[in-house]
């Protein structure tokens, strides 16, 4: 389980540039459902709106401990030092000083300490004006950074590329509008898997290796994400093949495509366009489109037609109705490639309800094994599970 500062009270839209900002800060799980047990530290620092890096951040300072008995209360922030009418900030708070991203990387062997303390947090721009609405409207989107690096393929192992990933959330209680820890937990692992090229000499992890040489070997690759939500699994993974599969192939028909229901496409549509600089070319930068479980394939997936290696999902368990539609939508896909070339599955989950497990036996049903190949424990609770899937004859 990870947990997530965020604001309970988000700031406003525009404030008076001699007012301070006024939130009520949040400590919680993806759900927002369960607070932080322990007591926190949250740190603040203002963030200039316009072409500014984190090097641009104010000092951090320490603004309040969250604790459960504390949750509701109101707290002002300080504004920047020597504001200007007109000038917009964005406020970061963070459970560190200066660690403003999450790294994606934060693994060592085994163990992963990703999670391990809350996920920062960075409000939307706020605007100091002295033309402020009285009526002080909040914000309802935040964002968060995911860090990572990858072996530089040109030079490896004496260099590597620093990546970072801008998520877009929504303030709301839409489900599709949040990331969930499984998204962010098989993003981590996609990230140690992209980065361990010594699993390939390790007969131990065939598995891993198998894993490895679909999602991130030179050549065009079609690859699926069902329930995308922010789009941070796709986001990783394009970022992720735009260094490590370069090709000297000059027409990559490869794919990232990208799906949900028609209320994620504009979040996710704007996810993919602020990362448009991570995507080297077309063929790894994620294709948004709307996939419905109910229905019938649609004409998008006519570009997998032939080929599709690889069908990612992250958080698609929490409705048990759903499963006999993602099913049968699983199966569809499978059912586009020739029966010598069947895709893998890879899943990430996170159990919040046991009955969650009857997907496992559900998939069996129709000739689709699941093995568990990783996980990511977070601060404790329901760890990651990281599933692939194998296909040994569809029903």
């Amino acid at each position: 389980m990870f947990y997530y500062i965020s604001f309970l009270r988000p700031p406003p839209l525009q404030v008076l540039p001699s007012s301070q900002v006024t939130i009520i800060p949040q400590i919680a799980n993806d759900l927002r459902t369960e607070s932080f047990e322990d007591s926190q530290v949250i740190f603040y620092s203002w963030l200039p709106a316009a072409n500014s890096t984190f090097l641009d951040a104010t000092k951090p300072v320490e603004l309040t401990t969250w604790r459960q008995a504390n949750a509701y209360k109101e707290i002002n922030v300080p504004s920047p030092s020597r504001i200007r009418d007109g000038q917009s900030w964005r406020l970061i708070l963070s459970p560190v000083p200066q660690r403003y991203s999450i790294n994606l990387e934060d693994a060592y062997g085994a163990e992963s300490y990703l999670g391990k303390t809350p996920f920062p947090v960075i409000s939307m721009p706020i605007k100091f004006t002295r033309d402020a609405n009285q009526n002080r409207v909040k914000q309802e989107k935040i964002e968060r950074y995911y860090s990572f690096t990858v072996p530089n393929v040109q030079s490896f192992p004496t260099s590597r590329v620093d990546l970072e990933l801008r998520i877009t959330e929504q303030t709301s209680f839409d489900l599709d509008k949040k990331s969930w820890d499984s998204g962010i937990g098989l993003s981590s692992w996609l990230v140690a898997l992209a980065g361990n090229v010594d699993i390939i000499r390790d007969p131990s992890s065939s598995v891993a290796s198998q894993l490895r040489k679909v999602l991130f070997s030179p050549g065009p690759r079609k690859i699926i994400e069902l329930g995308a939500g922010t789009g941070i699994v796709s986001l990783t993974l394009g970022a992720l093949r735009s260094v490590l599969s370069m090709s000297e192939i000059k027409e990559d028909d490869g794919c990232i495509v990208t799906t949900d229901l028609p209320s994620a496409m504009p979040l996710l549509e704007h996810n993919v366009s602020m990362n448009s600089h991570m995507f080297a070319r077309a063929a790894v930068r994620p294709i948004p489109e709307i996939l419905d479980w109910d229905a019938e394939l649609p004409l998008c997936a006519q570009t997998l037609l032939g080929q599709l290696d690889a069908i990612i999902m992250a958080d698609v368990t929490y409705n048990t109705a759903s499963f006999g539609a993602l099913i049968r939508t699983l199966c569809s896909l499978i059912k586009l490639s020739p029966v010598d070339k069947l895709p893998i599955i890879l899943l990430g989950y996170k159990e919040r309800d046991v009955a969650e497990r009857s997907l496992w036996s559900m998939a069996a049903d129709v000739g689709i094994h699941f093995e568990r190949v990783g996980a990511r424990q977070g601060a404790g609770g329901a760890p990651v599970e990281i599933w692939m899937g194998q296909i040994q004859g569809i029903q």
